[in-house]
């Protein structure tokens, strides 16, 4: 890194914080603290909801998962406009009627405060561990990349945050996503068009759609019904709109951020805005990641894109073998790049294979990419007998080295600025939901005496600070996952569809009462733990957005199965 990219990251994020302290000062009253005193326009709700859920992860981990697997993931966000639709007719006119400070509120009147205790204690255990992640998403690559120190980095991050979110709360958490926003925007914009820039003159957009396409990574939808196939249409739409009704719907860090509108009309037009430009969004992103792919057809590819596992190599006795592997990489590199050409300029024309079989242009490149993808894997497994503590799977990196390797002066510091805002940004949502949630349905719900104002800021401020410093460490102790972005949407589907249960049992299932409900709550939560588990071992095949589905019907099911049975023995009872 230059200075000048040094300037714009450290500009840039000064800017953000600086004008979040200042907007938000002041902030004496609980309404104001934890609702943003309900001055937010639909474009502002719009833009934080999106802001909460586009974390660091979204822009370091979707790039790298097209990169590998193509556009198909895409349909993990068909069920969110359905989900948007649903929320904005059942559960904002509630939460609006209702004058919630946080959406657990509803659950003690429709049933009582163990259930409101159950709902709230899941969403900070899920929360609390999704908030260390999306710290140390951005800082384990980052200080991979540039060789900062891993603790440093979760430090500085989790400390930005909690300054402007302790001094404005809601309304500081609000005004800055914006900001955020407009940064990550034009950042992912600015990166997609030099990757364009950056391809061979004969070769332009539509001849890299093309290619990616020959290379089998265009492929968006998938109708099978195979289990072992996480990303389908049916996932998308079935398992997608349970995960999606459960996170924008009684996930706090959400909730929160729609409550902040001046009116239901505003909350629910921020919702429909969401659930118009985020799928859009998800794909574009997707797609920088696919011109990735199809930048790397035509330069040259690391064997692994983490630079700490190709240093974890150097000066051990598997260093030559590595090296020999990489000349193998290199070697490939002219075949895919004149098969690439081939793709444009001759797609019919069939391709003479070592062992005299003949194969079309598509099929012949896709050979080139599983050969690299086999050569790929044998380097990991000797980075692994050279360091089994080095992380192989470079998923993550793909995108950030990309950014450092190919990107002018001071690009390079405006799409750090992007990773770093958008992990500030959720982060920020999180710490401001987790505080007001303890404080609304844990503190102030058990204090005996009578409080002003002040000492319910003041409380929600310290909450603020201690999940913040429980944030950090839980960033210092975390390990990287098969791929960061499927790690904190596994973390939410083992938690969501039990707390989705709990809420539609109270809005559409008036028969089910509290001790019904809080029972089979407790035993759905074990048991979509258990088939996590049985799936994560191979005991099952059970791609994990499915758990929302399954969570959600069984705290249904049981609860009405409890029901009935106490039913009958009030009944008796009586007789």
């Amino acid at each position: 890194m230059q200075d000048i990219d040094w300037i714009v990251l450290v500009a840039t994020l000064a800017f953000i914080v600086i004008y979040g302290v200042y907007k938000t000062r002041g902030r004496k009253n609980v309404q104001d603290y934890i609702r943003g005193g309900n001055e937010s326009k639909w474009w502002t709700v719009g833009l934080s909801v999106m802001a909460t859920q586009a974390s660091a992860i979204t822009f370091l981990s979707t790039p790298g998962q097209a990169f590998n697997d193509g556009m198909g993931f895409v349909q993990f966000y068909f069920g969110l406009p359905i989900a948007m639709v649903i929320i904005c007719l059942f559960f904002i006119p509630i939460y609006h009627r209702l004058n919630v400070y946080t959406a657990y509120e509803y659950l003690e009147n429709r049933f009582d405060q163990r259930t409101r205790s159950l709902a709230s204690g899941l969403f900070l255990l899920s929360r609390g561990l999704a908030a260390g992640i999306t710290i140390f998403a951005p800082s384990i690559i980052l200080s991979a990349v540039l060789g900062w120190d891993l603790n440093t980095l979760n430090i500085i991050i989790g400390s930005l945050v909690v300054i402007y979110t302790i001094s404005g709360g809601t309304k500081a958490v609000t005004v800055t996503q914006k900001q955020q926003m407009a940064v990550i925007f034009l950042g992912m914009f600015v990166a997609f068009f030099l990757i364009i820039s950056y391809l061979p003159q004969d070769i332009n957009f539509a001849n890299a759609l093309e290619i990616a396409g020959a290379s089998d990574k265009m492929n968006i939808l998938d109708f099978s019904f195979d289990f072992d196939n996480r990303y389908t249409v049916w996932s998308g739409i079935l398992g997608g709109t349970f995960l999606m009704l459960s996170y924008f719907g009684t996930d706090q860090s959400q909730v929160q951020r729609y409550l902040s509108g001046k009116s239901m009309r505003e909350m629910q037009l921020g919702l429909i805005f969401n659930g118009i430009l985020k799928v859009p969004m998800q794909f574009f992103i997707l797609l920088v990641g696919v011109m990735v792919f199809v930048f790397y057809q035509f330069n040259p590819t690391p064997l692994n894109f983490n630079p700490a596992a190709t240093q974890a190599i150097q000066g051990t006795p598997f260093e030559k073998e590595y090296n020999l592997l990489q000349n193998e990489l290199n070697e490939l590199r002219s075949d895919k790049s004149e098969l690439s050409h081939k793709v444009v300029s001759a797609p019919d024309v069939n391709i003479i294979q070592p062992d005299g079989s003949e194969v079309s242009v598509s099929e012949a490149l896709q050979d080139i990419n599983k050969k690299e993808n086999a050569i790929r894997e044998k380097a990991r497994m000797v980075i692994s007998q050279a360091d089994k503590n080095v992380e192989t799977n470079d998923k993550d990196y793909v995108f950030i080295h990309f950014i450092l390797n190919n990107l002018p002066r001071g690009l390079i510091g405006l799409l750090l600025a992007v990773i770093l805002s958008a992990a500030m940004s959720s982060t920020a949502s999180e710490l401001n939901a987790l505080a007001a949630t303890t404080t609304v349905d844990f503190y102030r719900r058990n204090l005996d005496e009578e409080k002003d104002e002040a000492h319910f800021v003041g409380a929600t401020k310290w909450f603020t600070l201690s999940w913040g410093i429980l944030a950090i460490l839980i960033a210092c102790t975390a390990n990287l996952f098969d791929n960061l972005i499927q790690l904190v949407n596994i973390i939410g589907s083992i938690f969501y569809g039990t707390i989705l249960g709990i809420f539609m049992s109270a809005f559409f299932i008036k028969k089910i009462k509290a001790k019904a409900v809080f029972i089979s709550a407790l035993i759905t939560q074990a048991a979509v733990i258990l088939l996590f588990c049985l799936d994560y071992y191979e005991v099952i095949r059970l791609p994990y957005l499915w758990l929302n589905f399954v969570g959600c019907g069984l705290v249904i099911l049981l609860g009405l199965i409890l029901q009935g049975s106490m039913g009958t023995e009030e009944k008796q009872l009586t007789n």
